[in-house]
């Protein structure tokens, strides 16, 4: 069901709109519960119990009001981790893969465009006739 980047994004969309609402929800519900408790405060309390009382019922209120705003911006996560990991991630490797396969296909170029030819090499001076030269080396050869 969610395969396609515009079907997470819609879902990801759907699930904010939804998670608002509840924060909505409870946030009212917190006013409601803060303004009632403001306008009748209950009888037989010191003002310091009156406030702890207050605050130990309506403080579960903003906590879950917070974990709701908080599991809304996850899904903002939820989206861009799924783009990455499910298109993103792989299209690159497989764009990767299929350069290093193109690469290994086509010939070997260097840095400067055309190939280099291999340089010939130089004859040593020639100091007598060929036979020379060869017993030369070898005499060299023999007393080293």
């Amino acid at each position: 069901m969610l395969d396609r980047p515009e079907m997470v994004e819609a879902f990801a969309k759907q699930l904010r709109g939804v998670l608002g609402a509840q924060a909505e929800y409870v946030a009212k519900i917190r006013r409601d519960a803060e303004a009632m408790w403001k306008a009748n405060p209950p009888e037989g309390y010191s003002t310091f119990e009156a406030w702890w009382r207050h605050r130990w019922v309506t403080s579960p209120f903003g906590q879950i009001e917070d974990h709701i705003e908080k599991a809304a911006k996850l899904t903002f996560d939820l989206e861009a981790r799924y783009r990455r990991g499910r298109h993103e991630i792989p299209e690159r490797k497989a764009a990767a893969a299929l350069e290093k396969e193109q690469a290994r296909e086509t010939p070997a170029v260097t840095a400067g465009g055309a190939p280099i030819p291999p340089k010939p090499r130089t004859a040593p001076a020639d100091t007598g006739s060929a036979g020379g030269d060869f017993l030369e080396l070898v005499r060299k050869g023999r007393s080293a």
